[in-house]
C-alpha cells in the first residue's frame, strides 16, 4: 500500500515516528480495541497547514483503486470472501 501510494504521489507511512524502528502494532490502536492484525496494518496520514483541498480530494480518487488493485492479487482476501459467503 505504501509504495502504491508513493507511486501517486502521496506520503504516508505505516506507524508513527516513535515506533519506526518497531515492528510492533500501534499501542494506541491496541488500547482503542482493535485487533492485533487490523493494528498492525494500519496507515498515518499526516495533515499541515499547508494541505488543501486538492491534496485530500488526490489521496481519496487514487486511494481506493489501490486498495482494489490489492484485493484483487490478495489470496486472504479472496480466501476471506469465500468464507464470507453463504
Amino acid at each position: 500500500m505504501l509504495l502504491h501510494l508513493d507511486m501517486k504521489g502521496v506520503a504516508c507511512s505505516s506507524g508513527s515516528a516513535c515506533t519506526s524502528k518497531s515492528l510492533k502494532a500501534s499501542h494506541v490502536l491496541l488500547a482503542m480495541g482493535l485487533d492485533h492484525a487490523l493494528a498492525q496494518g494500519s496507515l498515518v496520514f499526516s495533515l499541515l497547514e499547508t494541505t488543501t483541498r486538492e491534496d485530500i480530494d488526490h489521496v481519496l480518487e487514487v486511494f481506493l483503486p489501490i486498495i482494489d488493485k490489492l484485493r484483487r492479487m490478495s489470496p486472504l482476501y479472496t480466501k476471506y470472501l469465500e468464507e464470507k459467503e453463504p
